[in-house]
C-alpha cells in the first residue's frame, strides 16, 4: 500500500491538524497518511490529533526543523 503524502511546511497550528482531517473522509481503514511540518508544535499536535481519533503513528522522523509522520488509519 502506498502512502498518501500531505505537505504542510510552512502552516502553523493549527493549519497541519485541520488539513489532516480534510483527508478523513478519503481514508480507509488500514490507509496510510505521511505528513511533513515544520511547525514548532507540529508532531505534538499531530500526535493529540491521533490519540483523539484512535488512528496509529507508525513512524516519525526528523530532517532539521522538518517532521515527517506516518500515520495509519
Amino acid at each position: 500500500m502506498t502512502p498518501k503524502d500531505l505537505d504542510t511546511r510552512g502552516l502553523l497550528c493549527p493549519q497541519p491538524v485541520l488539513k489532516i482531517s480534510m483527508q478523513v473522509p478519503e481514508m480507509r481503514p488500514g490507509d496510510l497518511l505521511r505528513v511533513v511540518g515544520d511547525c514548532p508544535t507540529f508532531e505534538e499536535d499531530v500526535r493529540k490529533w491521533v490519540t483523539r481519533m484512535k488512528k496509529t503513528v507508525l513512524a516519525v522522523t526528523r530532517s532539521g526543523s522538518e517532521v515527517t509522520i506516518q500515520i495509519q488509519f
